[in-house]
């Protein structure tokens, strides 16, 4: 495979950081006071509309970008909890964590909220909304913040060294991917300040953890020179940011493998090319547009003879694939999609990865894997 030629914008964060980061929410306090002490004028925060119906996808940069609709919120009777709850998040992230640079995750946010009086979070999604909008608006993403995700960031495994740091010494720690055993290595939570080395061609990310478990099991990664990387679903933030970053770092193209069905093209695959509606705000850190999809297709159904190893599709991959082929801005773009999405509701199945064990257990990385790529056609 050929490296990829064409390098995506913002490959990094801006580069912002604690001070600054605290200093942007401290202008944002002091707009709210200013309002506060005019005569007649209600304090409000402007939050950009987290939505697929607020994002387009931009062809050029290669992932779903933030339209301007806003959704604002003025101080009134009935948000005055939600406005108070908003300023002891700002507050609790100027003050406790950029100020003294720490960290919290999640669900911490919630029960920190416990001693904030009337103005405590009652369920965590609470919190959490409030925290996507005040990523979205103050423009910084979560991590430089000092939020950490409670979900792990994803497995890794193959040609690959990563160089870490020592936290408290600040020393490097080379990690060689390739040499840990029968496991894998964990992606952190947090990933910019990682270095990598690798002779690898690609990246080859896979949906599932069985299949992952097979291909590290068996070496596949001497053989095809690849690095591995296990999404276990959606894959996180921390997951795609540290694909992107590699791919990037190292100028790799990467493969998506994942099952065939609407979840594992516009859910998995689709939030790691393009982002997704919900993080338009940010994707354009978080997704990997030099990703291709490899497969399964429908069509990889017909082709390797896996019609009795489908499975019917259910109301909810109907309704997921349609409302794809009507709203979702990638598909839309992309008639190939169209086309897969299209053959599949026509014939009726999905397929999951593991079907190929239908014509032997290795028949994945034997046969199906080595005949993609050397066929070299991915769909985009």
């Amino acid at each position: 495979m050929k490296k990829p030629a064409k390098q995506h914008a913002a490959a990094a964060p801006e580069g912002i950081g604690k001070e600054a980061a605290s200093r942007k929410i401290a202008a944002a306090a002091a707009e709210i006071h200013a309002d506060i002490m005019r005569k007649g004028k209600k304090p409000s925060m402007d939050f950009p509309v987290r939505s697929l119906s607020n994002v387009k996808y931009d062809v050029q940069r290669g992932h779903f970008e933030i339209l301007g609709k806003k959704s604002t919120r003025t101080l009134s009777y009935h948000t005055v909890k939600t406005f108070a709850q908003s300023m002891r998040l700002l507050a609790t992230t100027k003050n406790d964590l950029l100020d003294r640079d720490d960290i919290a995750g999640k669900r911490e946010v919630y029960y920190n909220s416990k001693s904030w009086g009337e103005c405590r979070f009652d369920a965590q999604p609470e919190s959490d909304t409030l925290l996507d909008d005040m990523e979205a608006m103050l423009g910084i993403n979560r991590e430089q913040l000092g939020y950490i995700p409670e979900e792990r960031g994803g497995d890794v495994c193959g040609e690959l060294v990563v160089v870490d740091k020592d936290p408290v010494s600040g020393e490097d720690v080379r990690i060689n991917c390739a040499r840990l055993g029968s496991g894998a290595w964990s992606i952190p939570s947090r990933v910019e300040h990682l270095r990598f080395e690798t002779k690898a061609k690609l990246v080859l990310v896979v949906e599932t953890a069985s299949l992952f478990q097979r291909l590290v099991h068996h070496r596949y990664f001497e053989r095809a020179n690849c690095v591995l990387i296990s999404m276990s679903g959606v894959p996180t933030r921390a997951c795609r940011r540290f694909i992107r970053r590699l791919s990037d770092d190292q100028k790799l193209p990467v493969l998506a493998f994942t099952d065939g069905d609407p979840y594992g093209y516009c859910n998995i695959y689709r939030t790691l090319k393009a982002g997704s509606g919900q993080a338009a705000h940010i994707n354009r850190f978080f997704c990997v547009p030099q990703a291709h999809y490899l497969g399964v297709t429908p069509q990889d159904i017909l082709d390797y003879h896996l019609e009795d190893a489908t499975h019917p599709l259910e109301d909810v991959d109907v309704k997921r694939a349609k409302d794809a082929l009507k709203n979702d801005p990638f598909i839309l773009h992309h008639k190939e999609w169209q086309a897969v999405l299209t053959q599949m509701l026509k014939m009726g199945v999905r397929i999951e990865q593991q079907a190929f064990a239908k014509h032997g257990l290795n028949f994945v990385l034997e046969v199906y894997l080595p005949e993609k790529l050397k066929k070299g056609k991915f769909l985009p």
